[in-house]
């Protein structure tokens, strides 16, 4: 079943329209990447779904309702999370205060949602109360990721999880990703890393120029020619 269903959608900042009908699709569950070259507006497409950008035209489907023109705030009771790129933690907080912050819009059970999140990520349950500046940028991505998770959504959108991590982090990174999406959580996931992203995703987009250029299963777009040859180094 279709989860999200972003059609011919156009959008940017002020009077700068960067995504020029772009479309793309999320099922329950699936694994989703975008990927593509530096300015290409991938990380755009996140915040527009997210209601952080100015909607122009197009349709932004989510479960059956257009949400194009929702708040923020709405789009996360909804059941859509979303980790940006930087600053996606408070560094002088705790792992669990991080956490508690999380669910913040929770009436209840939002302790035991949080040990799940620990019993998910032991490394969080041995840290979390350290505060969160002294862990690696490996450890930050992962509280940001739980963070997310706290109000179980249906859909978790990254936008470049393994930026500026270590090498040997990255597929320690991308392990994690997949544990969540093997909870049952959709994954919308932007990736720099695109032949690792490509590799581990259901389906792929390559962006370019603000509009999808090339979709398929993520096998697929891997071994076709020209998308090797023009965006993923040969």
């Amino acid at each position: 079943m279709t989860l999200l269903n972003v059609k011919n959608l156009v959008a940017g900042y002020g009077d700068l329209r960067i995504l020029e009908k772009v479309n793309i699709i999320v099922e329950e569950g699936e694994y989703v990447a975008i990927v593509g070259p530096n300015g290409a507006g991938k990380s755009t497409v996140m915040k527009s779904i997210f209601g952080l950008t100015k909607y122009i035209d197009g349709e932004i489907i989510y479960e059956g309702s257009d949400i194009s023109k929702f708040p923020t705030e709405e789009i996360i009771k909804l059941g859509i999370s979303y980790v940006p790129q930087n600053e996606n933690v408070f560094p002088n907080l705790t792992v669990r205060e991080n956490l508690e912050l999380g669910g913040y819009t929770m009436k209840e059970g939002k302790e035991e949602r949080i040990q799940e999140l620990f019993d998910q990520f032991p490394m969080l349950q041995s840290k979390r109360n350290d505060k969160t500046y002294t862990l690696s940028g490996g450890q930050q991505q992962m509280v940001a990721m739980a963070r997310a998770l706290v109000l179980s959504p249906k859909l978790l959108m990254l936008d470049e999880p393994s930026a500026g991590l270590a090498p040997d982090l990255v597929k320690e990174n991308f392990e994690y990703v997949d544990r969540i999406r093997e909870s049952g959580t959709a994954i919308l996931m932007v990736e720099q890393n695109a032949k690792e992203a490509l590799r581990r995703c259901d389906r792929g987009y390559v962006l370019v120029q603000g509009e999808d250029r090339f979709s398929d299963t993520g096998e697929a777009l891997l071994n076709d020619e020209h998308v090797k040859k023009e965006f993923l180094g040969g």
